[in-house]
C-alpha cells in the first residue's frame, strides 16, 4: 500500500479501496440524460444505431463483439418465459406490457420490466431483449416533465444493486458496458461515465469522478478524477488521476498511474495524526499511529501523542465482535503530562492511567444466562490533566465520579431461582477514594404459597393467600484511599459476610372497600469478624483502640407491619367550559414492631468506658457490609396520604366532546408515630408532589420536609414539644423546586425520535461514537436538527433548608435553545446563572453549517476556566472522518 506525507494522498488511497464495491446501489437524483432515441414506427421498435448517451458521450458498440444466435420464443403478454437454444437457463420476465417484434426477433418490455437469468437480475423501464445476437439493453424513459425516471437497476447473486443510465449486457459471453454508473462507498460516491465488465468478473472503468457529494454535478466537491482504471478481485490499476476541487482541476497533484492490493476485508494501515497547540502542553502532534485489522471479527488501534512541553501520551484500542453472541471493545490509555515552565515545580510529570471495557451480550446467545461488563477505572486525575484525552469534552473533563460493574446472572431450578454475581468499582475523585465489591452476588427464590394446594377448586382460603420468598446477598467490599489502595496494609481491611432475608407477606380484601396487609420479614447476617472497643493507656494519656476479632458470627433481626389502605373518590360537575373536577385520596396506615437489638440478651452490643469515664454503648458490628440489628425498641403507627386532582373541560377539538386536564399529577404525606419512644415520638412529616401546565410544556416538580416540634434557638436544638402548642402547624426545614419549560415541544420529541433511531444502529457503532451517542442522550445541545428551525427552553432549580438556626438557600437558572438562521445555519447556546454563587455558569455557543456533503462548526466557550474556541471542517462520509480541519485555540488549565 502507498502511503504519503499529504492527506490528499491518503485521500487516494481510500478512494482506489472503495472501487472495490462499485455495485452498491444509490439513489440517484433526477436529472437530464440522453439516452438511445426510439420511436414506435408500425408497431415496431426502431432504435437509432448513434447510440448517443451518458452527458453527450459517443459510444459505439462493437457488434463484431457479440454473438450470433438462434431466435428467442415467448409466450404470453405481460409476463414471458423464453429459453433459446444456445442459452444455459430459462429468461424470466414480467413488466406493465410487452411486445415481440418477429421480423427482428426481437422482444420489447415497457414498464416496471424485469428480467432475471441465472444469477443477474435485471429491472427497468425499458428493457429490450435482441434474439439473434443474445443482447439485452435496458434503459429508462422521460416522463410528461421530461426528467429520466427508471434507470436500471441489476444485481448478481454475489454482489449488491447497481444504478445505472443505461447498458448492454451478452447472455452467450456474459460480457456488459454500463453507462452512467452511480455507487456509495460508506458515505463517499464514484461516478463512472463508462464501465465495461469480462467474464472474469473484471471491471474496466472511463472518465470516474470520486466525490464526497451525492449530486451528479457536485456543488461543493473535493474529489478524484480517474481517466482510466480496471477493477479486479484482488487488485486496483489507475491510470492517471488528479485532485479537484470546486470543479477546477488540480493536474500537479497527480499519480500518473497506481496499483494497489484490493482487500475485501480489514486492512492494517497508518492512522494520520492532527496537529495543533495546547495552552499548556505546547504544540502537539496527536493520535498518530497504526490500525491493525486482525480477522473479521477483531481488529485495534495504537495510537500516540506528543507535546512540545513533554508530555506524551499512548493508548491501545480494540474492538470485537461474533454475529448474533457479543459484542464489546476495550482500551488503555496512559499519560506523562508536564504544566507549567521548565525548571519549576510544577514542571514535575504526572502519570495517569484510565482503562475501560465494554462488553455486552445476545439474549439468543444463551438463553437464561447474561454476561455484561462496563468499566472505567483509573487514577482520578485522568480527565483533567488529559482534557478527557484531547477531546475537550466539559462533561468529562469535570466529573466527579466514575464507576465499573462486570455482572453475571442465570435463571435455574425451571424459572424459579435467579443468581447474579458482579465485580463492581465506585471511585470519587475530588475525595481520592475507591469503594471495591469483589465481589458481590445476589440469590433470588420466587415466591411461593406454601399453604395452597395444586388441584384446589375455588377461590384461595385466607391462609392459601401466605406467600413466602427468599433471598440471599454475599458482599466483600473494602473503602480505600485511591493512592493507598494497592498496598499489602490496605488489601487487609477487606469486610465480607452474608445476608439471608425470609419475607412472608398476606393480602386480602377487608370489609369491601379495604385492603389489608401484613408481613413478617425476617433477616439473618452471617460474618466472619467482629469489633472489640476498649482503651489504651498510652504516655499520652487513653487512646480508644478498636480490634478486629476473627470468627463466625451470627446476628439477626425482625419486624412485623400491617396495614389497611382505601381510594376515595370526589366528584364536582360544573355548568360551562369547565364541566367536572375530580379528586382522588389514596389514605393508608399501618402498624409496624420491632424489639430492641441492644438488649444484653442479644449479645449484640457491648458497653465500654471512654476517656472521660463515661459508659457507651456500641454494636460488634459496626461498619460491617451490612450493618447490624438495630438499636431501640419501635412500635408505631405510620401513615400516608396521597392526592391527585385532574379537571375535565369542555373541547370541541376532541371527538369525545372533552378534555382531561392534570392539575395535581401528585402530593403525598407521610410520617410515623413511635409509641415507645422516649421522646419525639413523631418523625418528620415529608411531602412531595408534581404538576404540569400549559399542555405539559411547563413540569414542576416539588418536595419537602416540616419538622413538628419546637426549635430552641438560644440553645441550638430541638425542644419535646409540639410546635401547634406555639400557635404554629410545624416548622419548615427543606424544600426544593424544580421547573423546566420549552417554547418549542416539538423540539424534544423530535430529538428524542432522532436519538431511538441511532440506538438502533449503535451496535456497529466503535466506543467514541457511543461516546458521543451518549453526550446526545444527556445534553440537549449535543444534537443538531435543521428541520427544527427554533427552540427556546429554561429550567430552575431552587432548595432551601433550615435544620437548625442557619438557612441554605441555592438556586440556579439554565437557559438553552437553538435558532435556524437559514435553512442551513444554525446557531446553539447554552448558560446559567447561580444566584448563590452570584456569577454565569458555563456559557456556550456554536455555529454549526450544513455543507451539504461537508459539516462546518465554531464553538465558543466566551469566558471561565475553559475558555476556549473551537473550528472544524468535517466531510460526513463516515469512510473519510480523518479528513478534517480543525483549529482550537484555548485557555484548558490556564489557572
Amino acid at each position: 500500500m502507498i502511503i504519503s506525507i499529504f492527506k490528499q494522498i491518503l485521500f487516494f488511497i481510500t478512494l482506489f479501496t472503495a472501487l472495490s464495491v462499485f455495485s452498491q446501489e444509490v439513489p440517484t437524483p433526477d436529472t437530464t440524460i440522453k439516452v438511445p432515441d426510439t420511436t414506435l414506427i408500425n408497431n415496431n421498435i426502431k432504435v437509432d444505431n448513434r447510440d448517443t448517451l451518458v452527458g453527450g458521450l459517443d459510444t459505439a458498440i462493437a457488434k463484431d463483439t457479440l454473438l450470433n444466435g438462434n431466435s428467442l420464443n415467448t409466450t404470453g403478454a405481460d409476463t414471458s418465459r423464453a429459453k433459446a437454444n444456445a442459452l444455459e437457463a430459462a429468461i424470466n420476465s414480467s413488466s406493465d406490457s410487452s411486445w415481440m417484434d418477429y421480423r427482428n426477433n426481437t422482444i420489447h418490455f415497457f414498464g416496471n420490466a424485469k428480467i432475471k437469468y441465472e444469477d443477474f437480475e435485471l429491472t427497468a423501464d425499458y428493457i429490450r431483449i435482441e434474439n439473434n445476437s443474445k443482447l439485452l439493453f435496458a434503459s429508462g424513459s422521460y416522463d410528461h416533465s421530461h426528467r429520466y425516471r427508471g434507470r436500471p437497476i441489476f444485481k448478481t447473486q454475489t454482489e449488491p444493486p447497481t444504478t445505472t443510465d443505461s447498458l448492454y449486457y451478452n447472455f452467450n459471453s456474459k460480457k456488459g458496458k454500463v453507462f452512467g454508473t452511480f455507487s456509495e462507498v460508506e458515505g463517499g460516491f464514484i461516478q463512472a461515465r463508462q464501465l465495461k465488465k469480462n467474464e472474469f468478473d473484471e471491471a474496466s472503468i472511463k472518465d470516474a469522478m470520486y466525490s464526497t457529494c451525492n449530486l451528479p454535478e457536485p456543488h461543493t466537491h473535493f474529489g478524484i478524477h480517474i481517466s482510466r482504471g480496471v477493477v479486479t478481485e484482488k487488485n486496483i490499476v489507475t491510470g492517471p488521476s488528479y485532485l479537484v476541487i470546486e470543479d477546477v482541476p488540480f493536474p500537479f497533484i497527480t499519480i500518473p498511474f497506481g496499483f494497489f492490493p484490493k482487500m475485501n476485508k480489514r486492512a492494517s494501515g497508518f492512522l494520520f495524526p492532527t496537529f495543533g497547540e495546547d495552552y499548556t502542553r505546547g504544540f502537539f502532534m496527536r493520535d498518530i499511529g497504526w490500525y491493525v485489522g486482525f480477522n473479521d471479527y477483531w481488529d485495534t488501534e495504537i495510537r500516540g501523542s506528543l507535546y512540545s512541553k513533554g508530555s506524551y501520551e499512548g493508548s491501545v484500542r480494540a474492538r470485537y465482535r461474533k454475529n448474533y453472541k457479543y459484542d464489546g471493545g476495550f482500551s488503555l490509555r496512559y499519560a506523562n503530562t508536564r504544566n507549567g515552565v521548565e525548571g519549576t515545580p510544577g514542571y514535575k510529570p504526572q502519570q495517569d492511567f484510565n482503562i475501560t471495557w465494554n462488553h455486552s451480550q445476545r439474549q439468543e446467545a444463551n438463553p437464561g444466562t447474561t454476561f455484561s461488563a462496563s468499566v472505567n477505572v483509573g487514577t482520578g486525575s485522568y480527565y483533567s490533566q488529559t482534557a478527557a484525552g484531547g477531546t475537550y469534552d466539559y462533561d468529562q473533563i469535570t466529573r466527579n465520579s466514575m464507576s465499573s460493574s462486570i455482572s453475571y446472572g442465570k435463571i435455574f431450578g425451571d424459572g424459579r431461582f435467579n443468581f447474579t454475581s458482579s465485580l463492581s468499582h465506585r471511585q470519587d475523585i475530588s475525595a481520592g477514594t475507591i469503594y471495591l465489591e469483589l465481589p458481590s452476588f445476589n440469590l433470588n427464590m420466587t415466591s411461593f404459597n406454601p399453604f395452597d394446594s395444586k388441584d384446589r377448586i375455588g377461590e384461595q382460603k385466607w391462609f392459601q393467600r401466605i406467600n413466602v420468598g427468599y433471598s440471599l446477598q454475599g458482599r466483600n467490599s473494602i473503602d480505600s484511599k485511591e493512592s493507598e489502595l494497592f498496598k499489602s496494609e490496605t488489601l487487609k481491611k477487606f469486610r465480607n459476610g452474608l445476608q439471608h432475608n425470609i419475607p412472608i407477606s398476606l393480602s386480602l380484601n377487608a370489609l369491601k372497600f379495604f385492603q389489608f396487609n401484613s408481613s413478617i420479614n425476617y433477616s439473618e447476617r452471617w460474618y466472619f469478624q467482629t469489633i472489640r472497643k476498649g482503651l489504651d493507656n498510652t504516655a499520652g494519656g487513653y487512646v480508644q483502640v478498636i480490634d478486629t476479632v476473627p470468627g463466625f458470627s451470627r446476628a439477626y433481626d425482625y419486624s412485623l407491619s400491617s396495614g389497611l389502605s382505601t381510594k376515595i373518590y370526589g366528584m364536582k360537575e360544573f355548568k360551562g367550559k369547565l364541566a367536572a373536577i375530580r379528586h382522588v385520596i389514596t389514605p393508608s396506615v399501618n402498624f409496624n414492631y420491632r424489639p430492641d437489638f441492644s438488649d444484653e440478651r442479644f449479645g449484640f452490643y457491648r458497653r465500654y468506658q471512654d476517656a472521660n469515664g463515661n459508659e457507651n454503648l456500641y454494636s460488634i458490628y459496626e461498619n460491617s457490609v451490612f450493618g447490624g440489628p438495630g438499636m431501640g425498641e419501635s412500635m408505631g403507627i405510620g401513615f400516608s396520604v396521597d392526592n391527585n386532582l385532574e379537571a375535565k373541560v369542555r373541547s370541541e377539538s376532541d371527538s369525545t366532546g372533552f378534555k382531561k386536564i392534570q392539575l395535581l399529577q401528585g402530593l403525598s404525606f407521610n410520617g410515623n408515630y413511635n409509641f415507645v419512644a422516649d421522646s419525639f415520638k413523631l418523625s418528620n412529616i415529608n411531602f412531595s408532589g408534581r404538576t404540569s401546565f400549559f399542555e405539559q410544556k411547563l413540569g414542576i416538580n416539588f418536595n419537602g420536609s416540616f419538622d413538628p416540634y419546637q426549635y430552641d434557638a438560644i440553645n441550638n436544638r430541638r425542644v419535646n414539644k409540639y410546635s401547634i402548642e406555639n400557635g404554629a402547624l410545624a416548622r419548615l426545614v427543606s424544600f426544593g423546586l424544580s421547573m423546566d419549560y420549552s417554547l418549542n415541544s416539538e423540539a424534544a420529541k423530535n430529538r428524542n425520535k432522532n436519538i431511538d433511531a441511532l440506538n438502533e444502529g449503535s451496535e456497529n457503532m466503535n466506543q467514541d461514537q457511543r461516546q458521543q451517542l451518549s453526550r446526545i442522550s444527556s445534553d440537549p445541545n449535543a444534537f443538531v436538527d435543521f428541520n427544527i428551525p427554533w427552540n427556546v427552553a429554561a429550567s430552575f432549580s431552587f432548595y432551601y433548608s433550615k435544620p437548625g438556626v442557619i438557612s441554605s438557600v441555592t438556586s440556579t437558572l439554565n437557559l438553552y435553545g437553538d435558532v435556524n438562521l437559514t435553512p442551513k445555519w444554525k446557531v446553539q447556546y447554552n448558560t446559567g446563572y447561580d444566584f448563590k454563587a452570584e456569577k454565569i455558569t458555563l456559557t456556550q455557543f456554536n455555529i454549526y453549517r450544513d455543507l451539504h456533503c461537508w459539516d462546518m462548526s465554531f464553538g465558543w466557550i466566551p469566558f471561565g476556566t475553559y475558555r476556549s474556541y473551537t473550528f472544524t471542517l468535517r466531510v460526513k462520509a463516515s469512510i473519510l472522518q480523518d479528513l478534517k480541519l480543525s483549529k482550537r485555540n484555548d485557555y484548558y488549565n490556564s489557572f
